[in-house]
């Protein structure tokens, strides 16, 4: 039970570390053209993440798939980037609901970028361990908590600013997908494969 929730601290220090912040800012793109009332579909999102944050946590424990970390550094702010990109097509699309699918589809390719971002790190932790099953549960259940945080975040400053400050939605969303892109520029520039 120690290494469970051991496992599950370290899930919730990767994705609230400020230091590294990028799953923050991808949660945050991934969050923002959403309202309460959407809850469940940035949840789901959220959850889709996870899981195949894990699965590409899963594949290198393992040893199935072995990857380029300099590639992945990269796409990690491309991920982002694209992200906050998409928001805008909630910006210009009238009726403000973009499908499920295509954003699950994205969502599950960026999972699986973030995980293999720490699949060496988590590799080197898991070298002592007999059971990789239940640190990959732990992890995956603090990151699943964090995730829920910074979403419920993300979702309490958009109220804020839609309903007290009444700015328009369309305005919300294109104003925090442009901060978000601003962020990501440097990240993108400084993990650029030479």
């Amino acid at each position: 039970m120690q290494d469970f929730i051991f496992y599950i601290k370290l899930g919730l220090n990767h994705v609230l570390d400020f230091g590294a912040y990028d799953h923050i800012l991808f949660l945050s793109a991934l969050a923002v053209p959403f309202t309460f009332k959407q809850w469940k579909r940035v949840l789901i999102l959220a959850t889709v993440f996870t899981i195949t944050h894990c699965i590409s946590l899963a594949f290198s424990v393992y040893e199935v798939v072995t990857v380029d970390v300099g590639l992945i550094e990269f796409l990690i702010p491309v991920t982002i980037l694209l992200t906050a990109l998409f928001n805008f097509t909630y910006v210009f699309k009238e009726a403000m609901d973009v499908g499920l699918f295509l954003h699950i589809l994205a969502t599950s390719f960026f999972g699986l970028v973030h995980g293999f971002g720490f699949s060496n790190y988590f590799k080197m932790l898991m070298a002592e361990e007999e059971d990789k099953i239940t640190p990959l549960l732990g992890f995956a259940t603090g990151i699943e908590l964090s995730q829920v945080t910074v979403i419920l975040v993300v979702l309490s400053i958009a109220y804020v600013v839609l309903n007290l400050f009444k700015v328009k939605r369309p305005i919300f969303i294109a104003v925090a997908s442009i901060l978000i892109i601003a962020i990501t520029i440097p990240l993108l520039i400084a993990t650029f494969p030479m």
